[in-house]
């Protein structure tokens, strides 16, 4: 399903083409998508990075398109990985409260930025401090460009239903339409929700059975 098609079945289902709900239609996707993404990982909408780190430097910034790490390692200058573990930032300031104290970092947190904004990223943060200067591959869940914006996506291709019940949930709730048609749709799109976390989660094993990759909890 692409978006024309998305915006015509909209349309056909809530039988309403007025000027000001058609023009509403792009943010009931919009939202719609960015519950999916937020909701379920999705192993296709995965991406690998590298950056480099300094010594005495504890922070790394954030791809613009972050939603939610897979793994990150540091690479020495003999190529050796070592996959970090994520930790909440209390955790870090506890465990290492001088930021001075440096070493072959263990360990990673999320530690500001603003996740609604590309403009914001934020920044993760090591611990202990990087001793030397070291590469890092940052394995993660991107967000990516909306049906909205690309006319196609991997949601409109894979998981239509979801994004259709979605996008019909939040045009109903514009149009403070009927409570049981309501309800009908956020069943329908809770029962697409279920099929994509449980398609999500296989996937995920067996990538992870498949490529033998060490990677952090989520």
């Amino acid at each position: 399903m692409n978006y024309a098609e998305l915006v015509q079945s909209i349309q056909d289902f809530t039988e309403n083409n007025e000027t000001t709900f058609v023009a509403e239609i792009p943010t009931f996707v919009r939202q719609t998508e960015e519950l999916i993404h937020r909701t379920v990982m999705i192993p296709e909408l995965r991406k690998n990075v590298t950056a480099n780190v300094t010594s005495s430097h504890p922070y790394v910034a954030r791809p613009n398109d972050f939603l939610a790490p897979f793994s990150f390692a540091v690479i020495d200058s003999s190529s050796n990985y070592t996959f970090l573990i994520e930790k909440d930032v209390n955790f870090m300031r506890e465990a290492y409260p001088n930021e001075s104290t440096t070493g072959l970092p263990k360990y990673y947190s999320e530690f500001d930025g603003d996740f609604s904004s590309t403009n914001s990223p934020g920044n993760f943060i090591l611990a202990p401090t990087p001793d030397t200067n070291y590469s890092v591959q940052l394995h993660y869940y991107y967000d990516p460009p909306s049906i909205v914006t690309s006319s196609t996506s991997w949601l409109g291709d894979n998981a239509e239903q979801a994004l259709l019940y979605g996008s019909l949930v939040n045009a109903y709730v514009f149009m403070k339409g009927e409570q049981d048609v309501l309800a009908m749709y956020k069943e329908k799109f809770d029962e697409a929700m279920q099929r994509l976390i449980v398609l999500g989660e296989g996937r995920l094993k067996r990538d992870s059975y498949r490529d033998g990759e060490p990677r952090m909890d989520l």
